[in-house]
């Protein structure tokens, strides 16, 4: 009995001598975790990005699409094709216009 209590007073001893050294391994190990935790955040976020940047260039392209077709739909020649061919519409002919003057 009094081996072993000996045998932990010379390892409390032993711990007492290096406490520094094992501080300093503890906080190697655990920069270790910290550095591969924050690679593999770094390296999700950084997809992440990668993904919602290929989004913006698809939402870019469609606006840029819409864009222009808006610019045709608006053009008064293919307004008047519109109403023509839909409506039945035509041009008025000088005798059957009716020019209306306000007072």
């Amino acid at each position: 009995m009094a081996k072993n209590a000996a045998l932990v007073v010379d390892i409390f001893h032993d711990i007492q001598q290096h406490i520094f050294t094992y501080v300093l391994l503890a906080a190697v190990v655990a920069s270790a975790f910290a550095v591969i935790y924050f690679t593999h955040v770094n390296r999700q976020t950084t997809s992440e990005l990668e993904v919602l940047l290929t989004e913006r260039d698809k939402l870019d392209i469609e606006w840029r699409n819409l864009l222009i077709e808006q610019n045709s739909l608006a053009e008064h020649s293919s307004i008047e094709r519109r109403a023509t061919r839909m409506l039945d519409m035509k041009r008025p002919d000088a005798e059957t216009e009716v020019v209306i003057t306000l007072p």
